[in-house]
């Protein structure tokens, strides 16, 4: 029998590494990410006691994605059962600032990477393995804000793609998204470099700035036989922010 494994997209930092080594501790994980250096130091973190794989692979690289994920499956005789796509690309830049090339980067790795992933992972070698997919998204996904059209138009999409799927893989895969809000990470360092918005965000987070922990904590439950009956929903962790109108 194949060794099943949990696919984490993105594993290299930020939510994707806390994912990742957190679900370590009960699973084969597969480390997906850009750079083999930063996936060998995560995999040291991870729980030694379950096998874990490193898949190296530019999402950008639409063209290589379905024959590159293929043949590692294939190399490694493992099935899939779990799914968590944390990969995404986020550059602030007003409308006049923006060009095809950020766009086409946006949008290949945050939606057109997880479209093809959730291709191979349901043809029918691996159709009855997976059980559960989820995408991190962001609480932009329904809302607005300067500077982050294309960002926030990705995430919209992702989301949109997460319930089409959530009908189309039924009964045997559920799919659901988390949508954080203010998390401290790599991708959001720029953000939190300025005082005034940090300022900003702590005054419209009821509960406070997240931390990446808090995004495992939902992911683990909706991976799990607990939300057996949850699919095709909008998970949306953002300390309140999401519910707070005061002026």
């Amino acid at each position: 029998m194949k060794k099943l494994y949990t696919l984490v997209t993105g594993a290299s930092s930020g939510i994707g590494k806390e994912i990742a080594i957190q679900l370590s501790k009960k699973h084969n994980i597969i480390l997906h990410g850009r750079q083999i250096d930063r996936l060998e130091k995560v995999k040291l973190l991870c729980d030694s006691s379950n096998d874990h794989l490193i898949w190296q692979q530019d999402l950008n690289s639409i063209n290589e994605i379905e024959s590159s994920l293929e043949s590692f499956i294939m190399l490694n005789q493992i099935n899939i059962e779990k799914y968590v796509h944390c990969a995404g690309f986020m550059k602030l830049s007003p409308l006049k600032l923006i060009n095809v090339d950020l766009i086409t980067q946006t949008f290949n790795t945050n939606v057109i990477s997880s479209s093809l992933i959730t291709k191979i992972l349901t043809q029918k070698n691996n159709k009855n393995t997976l059980k559960s997919i989820v995408f991190i998204s962001s609480n932009i996904s329904n809302r607005g804000a300067k500077a982050l059209s294309i960002y926030g138009a990705s995430k919209g999409a992702l989301d949109t793609l997460m319930r089409c799927l959530a009908i189309e893989l039924a009964p045997n895969t559920r799919v659901n998204s988390v949508l954080p809000g203010a998390i401290l990470t790599e991708m959001t360092q720029d953000i939190f470099s300025d005082e005034e918005v940090v300022k900003k965000i702590k005054e419209t987070y009821p509960l406070g700035i997240g931390e990446t922990n808090d995004i495992y904590q939902i992911v683990d439950f909706l991976l799990s036989e607990n939300s057996k009956w949850i699919t095709g929903q909008q998970i949306t962790v953002d300390g309140g922010r999401s519910i707070n109108i005061t002026a």
